[in-house]
């Protein structure tokens, strides 16, 4: 597909503006889109089919002429845009010069959850961008089916979130949901033991029966699950540290312990 970067779209231009406006989840909600930057997010948005519009400098779009050429098969609509738009667009130091705007894409919890879920992430109370979209990519790495973010958390389909993600927030179902208990119900009526980690959990990863289908609670990157949370739990599970390191970060937890049911799953099958 053969771009005129003759007059490209300015920082000033009004398509330009509306989506650099994405940053904010009001504006986010109010147009009832969102916006993905890089590579991986930008590819991902429109094998899917999420992505309704496509912002490229002329560097990015010789160096990604591939995911230009499907987003004009797909009827995905193409702009042309200059350096100083793609500054007003990004969120990195270095902009990759290649954007998507997309419909939003999370799941209510039900849909999510589907008709027998056997692996789910549940992080609660997740505050960090970063976090949220590395826990997406586990999630789709280990095969889990779904990402379930529950209480206040970070907007998973921030531009940040999505970013870290790699894609993966179009891959697989993610939700959000700010009342706990009520996903905690959805999560029991799928058939799902709720495994919560703990530092002084019940028993250690390596005690614990993880060929059931199962639903793991993580909790918020400074200050872990609440007591109340952790009693709703089907069982508290500790990560064994045969080391000297006092305790391992979210996402660190979260990958062995998906990556671990995720074994003891494809065992039984």
């Amino acid at each position: 597909m053969k771009l005129d970067f003759s007059s490209p779209f300015t920082e000033r231009t009004p398509r330009v503006v509306n989506a650099a406006k994405l940053h904010r989840a009001k504006e986010r909600k109010k147009a009832g889109r969102i916006l993905v930057e890089g590579f991986n997010s930008v590819d991902a948005a429109i094998s899917t089919g999420a992505a309704t519009d496509l912002f490229v400098t002329q560097s990015a779009a010789e160096r990604y002429a591939d995911v230009v050429t499907a987003a004009g098969y797909l009827d995905v609509y193409v702009h042309a845009i200059d350096d100083k738009a793609a500054a007003s667009l990004s969120e990195t130091v270095t902009t990759p010069g290649i954007f998507a705007v997309c419909r939003p894409v999370l799941w209510t919890v039900g849909k999510a959850l589907g008709r027998k879920p056997q692996l789910v992430t549940v992080p609660v109370e997740t505050s960090e961008p970063g976090n949220a979209g590395t826990l997406m990519r586990v999630s789709d790495s280990m095969g889990a089916d779904a990402v379930i973010f529950a209480g206040n958390t970070v907007d998973p389909q921030s531009n940040k979130a999505a970013r870290a993600s790699a894609g993966s927030l179009f891959h697989i179902p993610v939700a959000r949901e700010p009342n706990i208990k009520q996903v905690l119900g959805q999560l029991r009526s799928a058939g799902l033991q709720i495994l919560a980690t703990a530092a002084d959990g019940d028993v250690t990863l390596d005690q614990v029966d993880l060929a059931k289908p199962t639903a793991w609670l993580l909790g918020n990157e400074a200050h872990g699950l609440d007591d109340d949370l952790l009693n709703e739990a089907d069982i508290r599970v500790s990560i064994p540290i045969r080391g000297r390191a006092e305790s391992l970060n979210l996402a660190t937890a979260a990958a062995i312990c998906l990556y671990q049911s995720a074994q003891a799953q494809e065992a039984e099958e």
